[in-house]
């Protein structure tokens, strides 16, 4: 067998889960903890290891994939070139951004920013999120709001959009944003754990600016106004991302008699099959999170079911 199915693994963190991912997952997991690195090979900002994943034979996934890189990403990859969550919010998340690629490099000393994006798993009547500004913001006038706290103010700024669940959803790496209670999702992104909070004090944090101060950690937000054809162009069809996510990640929907191949996360959204091929016979069902190495080569998923496949650029 070369499929990995990995349980789950749920970091602390600041804010509350409501036990969405425990259910989802048929037991496996800690209802109070609201996220799960799935396939990680990230740690968390200033706390690793946690965050990595830990195969259920005790090799933590990064050491592995370093000691054989061609059986887990295949010939020329270097890297996974991603991070996939599940993520529970049973409150509603802090109003925060992503540096991009460029701010990252710069002061950041990475290759990666954190564009992500959102698939709707579950969500509750009236969910919502918090995404980008509805007007351009000045720089006085949002540092002010930083440094006073003046999360009103903020939260009013800001395009508040209703979600269901099937949503598919790409929020590009400056965008200010915020998850609202009451949703279950997958959360695919760029492989970093960097993140500037705009709003702390609530979440009984000291602040977030990545060791770097917030008057240079605000020159990463956008700004600008975010109207509903900005937004529009955010938003997938059919279960998938739109064409602006193509140059970070693949986040593909699959149902019985799709072809899975290459290094890939699986999570399992719905229903029950298998995933077949030349060394693998592996029932899957709602809640599974699996990891396909290249030397899986080509798998066949059949049943009455559904997944989402991840994976990098």
């Amino acid at each position: 067998m070369t499929v990995v199915a990995l349980p789950a693994n749920q970091p602390e963190t600041f804010y509350r889960g409501a036990g969405r991912i425990a259910a989802f997952r048929g037991g496996d997991g800690l209802a109070d903890r609201p996220e799960d690195w799935v396939g990680s090979v990230t740690p968390r900002f200033g706390l690793g290891p946690s965050g990595l994943t830990t195969l259920p034979d005790g090799r933590v996934l990064a050491d592995a994939i370093d000691a054989d890189r061609a059986y887990w990403l295949g010939p020329g990859r270097a890297e996974t070139g991603v991070l996939v969550k599940l993520l529970d919010a049973g409150e509603r998340l802090p109003v925060h951004v992503h540096p991009d690629r460029g701010f990252a490099a710069s002061h950041l000393a990475s290759a990666y920013g954190k564009t992500e994006a959102w698939m709707i798993v579950e969500a509750r009547p009236g969910a919502y999120v918090h995404l980008g500004f509805a007007r351009d913001v000045s720089a006085g006038e949002l540092a002010g709001w930083v440094d006073s706290q003046d999360v009103g103010a903020l939260l009013s700024a800001t395009n508040r959009i209703p979600v269901t669940a099937g949503d598919a959803i790409l929020c590009p790496a400056g965008v200010p944003h915020a998850i609202g209670d009451g949703i279950l999702l997958v959360e695919v992104q760029e492989p970093t754990d960097f993140s500037v909070m705009l709003e702390y004090e609530r979440f009984g944090l000291e602040g977030g600016d990545l060791g770097l101060g917030y008057d240079v950690a605000l020159q990463c937000v956008d700004r600008s106004a975010w109207d509903a054809a900005r937004l529009d162009g955010l938003r997938g069809t059919d279960g998938l991302l739109p064409a602006a996510a193509d140059e970070f990640f693949t986040a593909e929907p699959l149902h019985g008699g799709a072809t899975v191949s290459g290094f890939s996360v699986l999570i399992v959204t719905e229903g029950e099959g298998t995933l077949r091929g030349n060394s693998d016979d592996v029932t899957v069902r709602k809640g599974n999170t699996l990891l396909i190495p290249y030397a899986s080569g080509p798998l066949r998923l059949d049943g009455d079911v559904e997944a989402i496949r991840l994976a990098g650029r």
